[in-house]
């Protein structure tokens, strides 16, 4: 069942709290441990049960062209061309017939773990390895005694209750057959793939994609009968033996491929959790980021409407790290929402800041509107930073909002190295912003009287030249030309 989370709808959840009966998403828990399967609810701090990849995976039927790209990766193709190819050049000898055995048996091996692999969350296929080393050969006896002991079922449902029940009985061995592979896959147990309410609890678990996958499986069944049989009649005893072979084992990949991905699919049903092992999850790329956490936090308090909280936790974060910029603007966008003017006139000497590092004149407009409703007459008592502010006003075209901010700046700060900048700024706002070229002028004349060993006198001359003949002032332009 698709579940998605509460916070973000529309993405898939992949923790459920049972405490709480609610679903998170990755966004929502950033630091959880999805490898081993651990994480807190941010509400009641308890254990949530992991969904994996439940809620997000592809149907299968969406995804047939991967199925039959699944055996042309290299791992395959040489399990494939090993079992297929080697049989064929020994002897026919005992030594032969053992060395065929053993590939068969490695080859049959690599397709159970295949469902295994698949099941577990890994698109990409296992190893050469897994087809030759490490346990599981016993896969072979395993399958052969559940087809031994679902024969004598057959046969005990004929001499109870005669030809009805044994057709019956036969007719539900054949349809549970590829249950039955998932189960021993899986579990390595003759007991419960033969046990029929262990695989009619799985069948109707799975529900109608079970019969649309049998489906499939006959028609890929009678492909691989039907292309076998040209390679037969159409080419020569030395390629089609081969071809088939090939042909055989590729087909028999991609079905049981086709049921390992059913019971990641239906995991959730059948009471396990995987997700997608091939690449690193992004969970797990963020663990050991508390400030993700710290952000995951916060959005899920707004979204329950738990303002209050989020405001103590931003400012308890600035304590820790008073300029960090990120929770700066947090504090901003959540005190202007709540139009708690206060609260900005407290932290307004770092918002404003924040404001001018981001170019963002407008809000600074605004922002300073706010305070002066605070504070009649709000003035900055810090030189650089009114500098700063007024030339993001400036740029936004907020000369009004500068003329403002730089108000009596000579009588606060008549001893400040931003006098020249601050009243720059001015000059260019009464005539490039207001057309006022008599008091722009006023302002150039007093930079270059009082300012005389500020790095900006030497342009003075240039700036008045070009208020006198009412041009914009830009300043000297840009030269590249090399003195000899």
């Amino acid at each position: 069942m698709k579940h998605d989370c509460h916070y973000h709808p529309g993405d898939p959840a992949k923790w459920h709290c049972g405490e709480c009966q609610t679903h998170y998403c990755t966004r929502c828990m950033p630091d959880a441990d999805s490898r081993k399967r651990h994480a807190l609810c941010p509400h009641c701090s308890r254990a949530m049960r992991y969904l994996g990849a439940a809620t997000e995976v592809v149907p299968f039927w969406n995804r047939l062209s991967a199925f039959f790209r699944y055996p042309f990766h290299t791992d395959p193709l040489i399990v494939i061309a090993i079992c297929t190819l080697v049989p064929l050049m020994v002897k026919p000898n005992l030594l032969g017939v053992i060395i065929t055995l053993v590939l068969a048996v490695a080859l049959l091996k690599y397709t159970y773990d295949v469902i295994r692999h698949t099941a577990e969350g890994h698109m990409k296929p296992p190893a050469v390895s897994v087809a030759f080393t490490g346990s599981g050969f016993n896969i072979v006896i395993l399958q052969l005694l559940v087809f031994v002991v679902m024969g004598g079922l057959v046969g005990a449902a004929a001499m109870v209750g005669g030809a009805l029940l044994m057709m019956l009985t036969l007719a539900f061995v054949v349809l549970a057959l590829p249950a039955s592979i998932m189960v021993l896959a899986m579990e390595r147990s003759v007991g419960a793939a033969v046990n029929p309410m262990n695989l009619a609890v799985l069948i109707s678990r799975i529900g109608s994609p079970y019969f649309l996958l049998y489906a499939y499986l006959i028609l890929l069944t009678l492909a691989s009968g039907a292309a076998q049989d040209f390679a037969a009649t159409h080419f020569p005893v030395w390629f089609s033996q081969p071809l088939a072979g090939f042909l055989n084992s590729t087909f028999t990949l991609i079905l049981f491929h086709m049921l390992g991905y059913l019971l990641f699919q239906y995991q959730e049903e059948l009471g396990f959790a995987s997700d997608l092992q091939d690449e690193e999850a992004p969970g797990d790329v963020q663990h050991q980021d508390r400030s993700a956490r710290f952000d995951a936090d916060i959005d899920i308090n707004l979204k329950d409407g738990n303002y209050d909280r989020v405001q103590s936790m931003l400012k308890e974060a600035l304590i820790k790290d008073r300029d960090n910029p990120q929770r700066i603007g947090q504090l901003f966008q959540l005190l202007s929402a709540r139009n708690d003017t206060a609260e900005l006139y407290r932290y307004h000497p770092r918002i404003l800041g924040w404001l001018a590092n981001r170019n963002d004149g407008d809000s600074l407009a605004t922002l300073l509107e706010d305070l002066e409703g605070v504070e009649t007459g709000f003035r900055l008592d810090d030189p650089e930073l009114a500098v700063h502010c007024a030339r993001s006003l400036y740029q936004r075209g907020q000369y009004k909002a500068l003329l403002k901010l730089l108000q009596d700046f000579l009588k606060r700060f008549p001893d400040s190295n931003e006098l020249a900048p601050a009243y720059l700024l001015v000059a260019q706002a009464l005539a490039n912003g207001l057309n006022q070229w008599e008091k722009a002028t006023a302002f150039l004349n007093f930079i270059q009287k009082r300012c005389a060993n500020h790095p900006l006198h030497g342009q003075i001359a240039t700036y008045l030249n070009q208020a006198e003949n009412r041009e914009p002032l830009n300043g000297p332009k840009a030269s590249f030309a090399v003195g000899e």
